[in-house]
Order: structure tokens, then C-alpha cells, then sequence
């Protein structure tokens, strides 16, 4: 369809001058076009985020290689080999191969995506209503256990999403709970609103602070040499993008994991297997190549479980869900089977956004790195203006535009506290069917527990609920055995 592909390649352009720019992360660029896509049919909005999503990992690289600043955390693997290469002259040889990496990876994933999709859809339209509540549990207990240093602020970060998610109306009884007499929250928080203020309010406090060094990069276009990789570079790295892509794809797989994670793994692994680890750090385009496929991987492989359970893989995957609840579609294997022309688009979106986000970055390169001298006093005051004209739009309400910002609040004290934000992002979006599904399954046994235990599908999800929880709390335990050990070695001296 001509208009999803032009959406498509207009997310991409976008998503390319959004990853670039330190300070602005994905997720922030995907919250500003939400409301945009509120007056556009659902299979245009998803291919506009889509491209957005695929081009902002590989543009997060192009300010990691010019800047040694990564405009995506998943860049910063890509940063200690490419600013070297930079710092040499070989900007631009390090910028192609980045690009070609990602469009790599991207493909892989692709292919996973659309061969494994479809036929996990099939499994889980087998599950019933405590396999449901049980695998809504394992990605909480999957996120709390891995996204944060410390499993009982993971978990604590969960419960304040889960107690949120109870004000409104009981989906049950249909009674108020927790409104405290204001006529607005019977509705419930909208889960969009709160996504703006704890990610967006967090990112434009953090970028008040002055950055001397993004100002010299209006002069960096003119170094470049060739963008395209040479022959020799593209059979040099052709064992790193296997690495990359695999790894991307099964990491983004698993709740929870990220791109940051699949990139440094896929980056070490790399090293270990090379004939040259010692050039590892000093320019090695291998040391390019693997984190930039990893990345681009880990967003197809996190579609999957986003499409097929409705579980999102990392927190751009969740904000893509808000927008297809927004537009009344809910993901999961229902949507296989009831709008497979809808699901079989948005895996044909994902693939023409990684075609674009090659062709947009090789023939537009000179000009967009220019973007990133872009004045912080220009670009974050728009920002804060259309954050606060999108809570607005939701419902045509300013008391939207309250809680987004009593949640900027929110983000702000957890950032101080060093709390995940991504266990309470993941309870908004699981909560309510993490209730209605608990809920319905006693409901049919009488308010017997047991029935959790007795299906398979659900005995299994909280087993490897569980298991997670145990290993957070054993890497807990050693780590901190560890840093015991290595202060007392220091104290001995």
C-alpha cells in the first residue's frame, strides 16, 4: 500500500534524526508522533512507528562513531570501536559499515519474525485463562529480575504499575475504585499519558544541562571519505553480523533483555572468536559490525513476543502496543486469527522500514549528522510543547495533561532513586489483563488456586517465573560476594 510505505519511509527518516541526537532516545521520539497518529488508520501509524523504531537504533551509532556520545544506549558498544576510527580519519568507512551492519541485522530478524511469528500464535491460542494470568506474571518477573540492579526496587517499581493500574472502574463489578471523588479517573490512568511523563518529563530535565561537545558537530560531514564499504570490509565483518544477528534476535526475544544487553554480549563474543582481539578497541571494524547487527536484531525479536502473547519485549514494543490499543486492536494470537492481513503488515512494515533506513542513511548522511548541532534551547522547549498538546489530545482533557506531569514526577524521583522505569511501564500495559485473567480463572474453579498449578502452559510459566527471581537473586548475592571481596583485597594493601 503506497501510503504505509510512505509512512514507513517517512518514520525512518525521522527515527534516524531522532537516534542521532544525544538526549533524545527512541521511545521519546515514538511518544511525540503518538498523538499524530491518533487521526491515521492503524496500519499507517504502526508503519510511521515502525520506521522510527528500526531507524533509530541505526542512527543512535552516528553520533556514538562522530562524538563518542551513543544517541541510543544500545550504541554504546558501537562507540569504543568507531570513535577511534573517526579520530583517524575513517568516519565515514565506520558509518557505512554501521549502516550495512544494521540493515543486516535487521533483515535476520525479519526472517525469524515472519517464520517463527505465526506458528508461536498458533500455540498460544491454545491458552486459557490461568496460562494467560501465568505468562502476564513471567514477563513481570522476566523484567524485574533483569532490568534493574536490584531485584526489590524491580519489583517494587512493578507493584506502583500495578497499583495504578487499579484506579478506575472495576472490570468486573463495574464499581469505582480509588477515583476519590474525581469524575476523570472512573476512566481509569491512560496508560499514554503516564508513558509521556515518565519517559519524556525525566529525558527534557536531564537536557537542561549545557553539552559543549555536540557543538562541533556541524563541521564533521565535511571529513568523511567513502560512506560505502569497501569489499574487503564486507567480508571482514561477514562472521560479526552472523554473531550480531543471531544474538540480536534471540535477546529481543526474551522480555526483558535489550538492545544494550545483545549489543556488549554480541561485541564480546566477537572479540573472543577474532584472529585480531587486540585491535578490538583501538578501530576494528568487527568491533563496529557486531554490536550495530545485535541491535537492529533485537528489534525484530522483540515484535515477536509483542505480536504472538501481547508481552512486549523492551519498552518501545510497549509503547507500540498503547498505540494498537488505541486504535482497538489488541496484540496477541487473537490477532492472527482475526486480522492476519494486519499482523502480516505490520512484519512487512518492519521489513521495507530496514530497506529505507539503508537507503535514507546512505544518500542522506552528509546531511543529517548537520542535526546534530541542532540548539538544545530550540529543540527541547518544542519537545515540552508537544508533550503537553499530545496528553491533551487523548481525551480532549487538561486533567491528562496533570498526570502527565504528576508521572514526570514520578520518573524523576524513581531516575533519583535508582528505580526501573520499565517494571512499572510493563505493569501498565499487563496489568489489566494480568487481573481480568486472574480473575476469570477463579472465578471458573470456584476461587480454587490450584487451577494455576494444574494447567501445563501455566505450571511452566511460573516455574520460570520463579527461576528468574532465584537467578536475580543469586547474581545479587554474588556480585555484591564479589565487590566484598575486591574492597577487602584493596583494604589488605
Amino acid at each position: 500500500m503506497p501510503s504505509s510505505l510512505a509512512a514507513t519511509a517517512i518514520g525512518a527518516l525521522i527515527g534516524l534524526v531522532v537516534g542521532m541526537i544525544p538526549g533524545l532516545t527512541i521511545s521519546t521520539g515514538i511518544i511525540i508522533l503518538l498523538p499524530l497518529t491518533f487521526v491515521l488508520e492503524p496500519n499507517i501509524s504502526i508503519a510511521l512507528l515502525l520506521g522510527l523504531y528500526v531507524a533509530g537504533m541505526t542512527g543512535g551509532s552516528f553520533s556514538a562513531i562522530l562524538l563518542n556520545i551513543p544517541g541510543t544506549p544500545s550504541a554504546s558498544a558501537t562507540a569504543i570501536d568507531g570513535y577511534p576510527m573517526s579520530r583517524r580519519g575513517e568516519g565515514g568507512r565506520a558509518l557505512g559499515i554501521s549502516i550495512v551492519s544494521s540493515f543486516c541485522g535487521g533483515i535476520v530478524s525479519f526472517l525469524c519474525l515472519y517464520l517463527i511469528a505465526p506458528r508461536l500464535a498458533d500455540i498460544a491460542l491454545q491458552f486459557r485463562a490461568p496460562d494467560l494470568f501465568s505468562l502476564m506474571f513471567f514477563g513481570l518477573a522476566v523484567i524485574c529480575s533483569f532490568s534493574a540492579k536490584s531485584l526489590v526496587k524491580g519489583l517494587l517499581s512493578a507493584a506502583i504499575g500495578l497499583a495504578i493500574v487499579t484506579v478506575g472502574q472495576d472490570p468486573v463489578m463495574g464499581t469505582a475504585r480509588f477515583t476519590f471523588g474525581q469524575v476523570e479517573l472512573l476512566s481509569g490512568i491512560h496508560f499514554l499519558t503516564a508513558l509521556i511523563g515518565l519517559f519524556a518529563i525525566p529525558q527534557l530535565i536531564d537536557n537542561l544541562r549545557p553539552d559543549p561537545v555536540v557543538a562541533k558537530a556541524g563541521t564533521l560531514a565535511a571529513r568523511f571519505g567513502s560512506i560505502l564499504p569497501a569489499l574487503s570490509d564486507l567480508i571482514k565483518i561477514r562472521i560479526p553480523v552472523i554473531i550480531g544477528s543471531l544474538t540480536g534476535t534471540f535477546l529481543g526475544i526474551l522480555p526483558g533483555a535489550g538492545g544494550p544487553i545483545a549489543a556488549f554480549i554480541s561485541y564480546d563474543y566477537t572479540r573472543k572468536v577474532s584472529k585480531t582481539p587486540e585491535e578490538f578497541g583501538e578501530g576494528a571494524v568487527e568491533g563496529i559490525s557486531a554490536p550495530e547487527s545485535a541491535n537492529n536484531a533485537v528489534a525484530g525479536g522483540a515484535l515477536i513476543p509483542m505480536m504472538t502473547l501481547g508481552i512486549p519485549g523492551d519498552p518501545v514494543t510497549a509503547i507500540l502496543i498503547g498505540a494498537l490499543l488505541v486504535h482497538g486492536l489488541a496484540p496477541g494470537p487473537l490477532l492472527f486469527l482475526e486480522r492476519a492481513d494486519f499482523a502480516y503488515g505490520i512484519i512487512f512494515s518492519y521489513f521495507w522500514a530496514n530497506i529505507f533506513n539503508l537507503a535514507i542513511a546512505l544518500a542522506g548522511l552528509r546531511i543529517l549528522v548537520k542535526v546534530l548541532a541542532t540548539p538544545r534551547v530550540l529543540l527541547m522547549p518544542t519537545i515540552a510543547v508537544l508533550c503537553v498538546i499530545g496528553s491533551y489530545a487523548l481525551r480532549n482533557s487538561f486533567f491528562d495533561v496533570y498526570v502527565m506531569f504528576f508521572f514526570g514526577l514520578i520518573g524523576l524521583a524513581m531516575r533519583w532513586l535508582d528505580m526501573p522505569v520499565v517494571p512499572l511501564l510493563l505493569a501498565l500495559v499487563l496489568g489489566p489483563q494480568l487481573e481480568e485473567n486472574m480473575r476469570v480463572a477463579l472465578t471458573g474453579s470456584k476461587g480454587d488456586i490450584t487451577i494455576f498449578f494444574t494447567s501445563f502452559f501455566s505450571l511452566v510459566f511460573l516455574i520460570l517465573s520463579a527461576i528468574s527471581i532465584i537467578w536475580s537473586l543469586w547474581a545479587e548475592r554474588r556480585s555484591r560476594t564479589k565487590a566484598a571481596e575486591i574492597q577487602a583485597g584493596i583494604a589488605a594493601q
